[in-house]
């Protein structure tokens, strides 16, 4: 006999009283389910009929996609008065439209007591066909998968392969309702079921693709809450599962491939998603050929990735292959934005001179309202800005950002656009420009939440103009909320996270957080060590830091240790860092003395001048 499992999560999530205590707290039904009964599954492509054994799986064709062809006069036969239980579950499958569906069920649900399994089956695929008809049918798709889930409570008390589906269910719904915190709940408990029921021996191509499709919700769950680094982490996880059942030349393996790279890609682990980018590719070529929309895509990840490699070159010959693809099949919107791309890679390989060319084309070919004329001259000023023509480059942006002010939309790419807006003012020292186009970048990402990502960069930007321009104060606040933010997207060793961590560190130093302030600018050392070297002048800028923030706390051999370090990294770069070497050695002479007692002499240790409390410089 299975041991009863009781999910600790259930507790918290936000359900109806009675589902929290049937489901928590399992009863047996008195009523017995005849070992022939065959448990109902519905899924994309196949229904599954399970008996209790739950290794006996049998498989016939999906009827729901027939259902549209049903006539309201075939519907009426089925429902009527001498309907049996076999006809009133047919009518659920050949419902056109919301309302004969409830009405199938209704009729099915007068033939059934409410504690017995199978309304609990039929009332979570009632909720799977209506989640599949979109948002307008959410909510009463999760009061239908709710009430299963308090009914398969009831009688599976170890859990079961249709509870497990009861809570996907929840968590998609409630992510698709952006209910994150409930989704996740949900989700998480699905996984403990499993994995109680994988010690128990319970395996088959429904356990399999339970397990894969929760990974997948979890993955959906947690990149729209903007945790992208964790979400990734389910990917993977799919994408382990996936290789070990499907074909090595399966399509449906490329897809997950191609997912798995384009996440290592949203956390700029480019090097990670090259290899899966290359696998998809080669897969789709192979299977539907050169020509068409989704190698299109997969390439354009793929020059994505030379890109973020600094491989220009070869992102180019992507986008050359993509353009002649979509030129082929006729899609001019998707063309235009490829030849932008391309005028982009250029810039990075420094062929101005085309980039103008290409550019100037894309604006006439565009209407004047449009997003993709803004985007051409967000490209436009940067070219300008690297030809050092400054006044023209802020005419293309003032263009760029007239255009977008008329444009009714939350999209990404116009977010994208307006935070490159601002490094570039931020570039030529038009701070005031820049922090009032990233605060309203800011406001604009507050309605994407899946873009945190964005958010933690802005912040992190914003906290720096703030600190370079005085307003330390106001600073410290927008760096805490960027670490954060850029932890959830990228994980806890990104360099865009060292930098944070970094001017975080200066800022409470500049407050008199002393020991806040070494916290954080030891964390950024060990970060920008391991993205940059030891030889980085950020890495050594960092550890200059750390060296003031212990002689302000008076922790002088602490102090005398991190100098030292600064001095033998400016050593080891030679005579193109002299000055710096020079500087650092004063220091160091200075700590010194202060660690003698030199000054002790003159202020005894607790009547140090308040110059002095503040630097020990």
């Amino acid at each position: 006999m299975r041991r009863g499992f009781v999910p600790s999560q259930l507790s918290k999530l936000k359900f109806s009283k009675s589902f929290l205590r049937n489901v928590i707290f399992p009863f047996q039904s008195n009523q017995s389910t005849p070992s022939t009964h065959l448990k109902y599954f519905p899924h994309a492509k196949f229904h599954f009929f399970v008996t209790q054994n739950p290794r006996h799986v049998h498989y016939q064709p999906c009827l729901f996609h027939r259902a549209i062809q049903t006539t309201p006069a075939h519907f009426s036969q089925i429902l009527s008065p001498q309907s049996q239980q076999p006809d009133l579950e047919e009518a659920l499958d050949f419902s056109n439209n919301t309302e004969e569906l409830l009405i199938a069920f209704k009729a099915l649900e007068a033939t059934l007591s409410e504690n017995d399994k199978r309304l609990g089956l039929t009332c979570l695929k009632v909720g799977e066909i209506l989640l599949s008809k979109g948002s307008e049918e959410l909510e009463k798709a999760l009061s239908f998968v709710i009430r299963a889930l308090e009914i398969l409570g009831r009688n599976d008390r170890g859990g079961s392969i249709p509870l497990v589906k009861a809570l996907r269910l929840v968590g998609s719904i409630s992510c698709k309702m952006k209910r994150f915190d409930e989704s996740l709940e949900s989700l998480e408990t699905a996984c403990q079921i499993l994995d109680s029921l994988e010690e128990e021996g319970f395996s088959g191509k429904e356990f399999d693709s339970e397990k894969i499709s929760i990974q997948l919700e979890l993955a959906n769950t947690k990149n729209a809450m903007g945790r992208r680094w964790e979400a990734l982490i389910n990917l993977r996880r799919s994408l382990q599962m996936r290789l070990l059942i499907l074909e090595p030349d399966s399509l449906l393996l490329a897809s997950a491939c191609k997912d798995v790279a384009e996440a290592y890609t949203g956390v700029l682990e480019f090097g990670e998603a090259r290899p899966l980018c290359l696998k998809a590719l080669g897969i789709f070529e192979a299977k539907i050929g050169k020509n068409c929309e989704e190698v299109v895509k997969i390439r354009q990840l793929l020059g994505a990735i030379h890109v973020g490699l600094e491989e220009n070159e070869e992102a180019l010959v992507q986008n050359e292959l993509c353009q002649r693809i979509l030129l082929s099949l006729n899609l001019e919107t998707e063309l235009l934005n490829m030849e932008i791309e391309a005028a982009n890679i250029k810039v990075n390989l420094g062929r101005l001179g085309e980039v103008m060319s290409t550019l100037k084309g894309v604006i006439q070919k565009v209407g004047k309202e449009s997003e993709t004329r803004a985007f051409a001259f967000v490209s436009m000023a940067k070219a300008l800005f690297f030809q050092e023509r400054f006044g023209d480059s802020k005419g293309c942006l003032d263009m760029s950002c007239d255009i977008l002010n008329k444009v009714d939309s939350t999209s990404e790419k116009v977010a994208e656009a307006l935070l490159e807006i601002s490094m570039l003012y931020e570039m030529m020292n038009e701070f005031e420009t820049a922090l009032s186009l990233m605060k309203r970048t800011l406001a604009l990402l507050e309605k994407i939440p899946q873009e945190q990502y964005m958010m933690g960069s802005i912040f992190a930007r914003i906290g720096w103009l703030l600190l370079l321009t005085g307003r330390v104060q106001h600073a410290a606040p927008s760096l805490e909320s960027a670490i954060t933010k850029l932890k959830n997207s990228f994980g806890p060793k990104h360099f865009g996270l060292g930098f944070a961590y970094k001017h975080l560190g200066q800022a409470y130093l500049e407050t008199d957080k002393v020991q806040s302030a070494i916290q954080m600018l030891l964390l950024a050392k060990d970060i920008l060590e391991a993205s940059f070297g030891p030889q980085h002048e950020d890495s050594i800028d960092t550890c200059q830091y750390i060296a003031n923030a212990y002689g302000v706390s008076r922790s002088y051999g602490l102090a005398m240790e991190f100098q030292q370090e600064v001095i033998n990294r400016w050593e080891a770069l030679g005579p193109d860092a002299k000055n710096e070497l020079r500087e650092a050695s004063r220091l160091l002479q200075q700590l010194k003395k202060k660690a003698e007692g030199s000054l002790s002499a003159v202020f005894p240790a607790n009547n140090l001048p308040q110059h002095l409390q503040k630097s020990c410089f």
